[in-house]
């Protein structure tokens, strides 16, 4: 069965996409760590990173750095952290997060985000992507 991210790929589930290409994709997440909080997955479906043949891990690594770049232009933070932990979903994702602070990165407080500001911020950021 597809993952939720292979739905949101496809189309099948919404999302507030803010790149793509013919291999990965990039979306922010709805229950962020801060506002700009963004996923970057491969669009073939892997459940561990490590699993990723060579090329598509250098290739997620690249597209999540331009993306993070973007993501640097748009939001005021000290730096853009880059996780992946994969537990919570079984499809290779790399978790861009604004932060301000270590408690940013601890997946313990959550920004409240507005569907407007999910818009907003989506193509604020697609918009910085080169």
């Amino acid at each position: 069965m597809a993952s939720i991210f292979t739905k949101i790929i496809n189309g099948e589930i919404p999302c507030y996409k803010v790149a793509e290409d013919a291999n990965y994709f990039a979306f922010l997440d709805i229950n962020p760590n801060a506002k700009g909080h963004t996923l970057c997955v491969p669009k073939k479906e892997v459940d561990k990173i490590l699993d990723l043949d060579e090329e598509t891990y250098m290739g997620l690594m690249a597209f999540s750095r331009k993306v993070g770049k973007a993501i640097e232009a748009v939001i005021p933070c000290n730096r853009v952290g880059l996780s992946v932990i994969g537990l919570e979903v079984p499809h290779v994702h790399v978790h861009l997060i604004p932060l301000n602070s270590m408690a940013d990165a601890s997946f313990k407080t959550k920004a409240m985000v507005t569907k407007e500001e999910f818009t907003d911020l989506a193509a604020a950021i697609a918009a910085k992507i080169q």
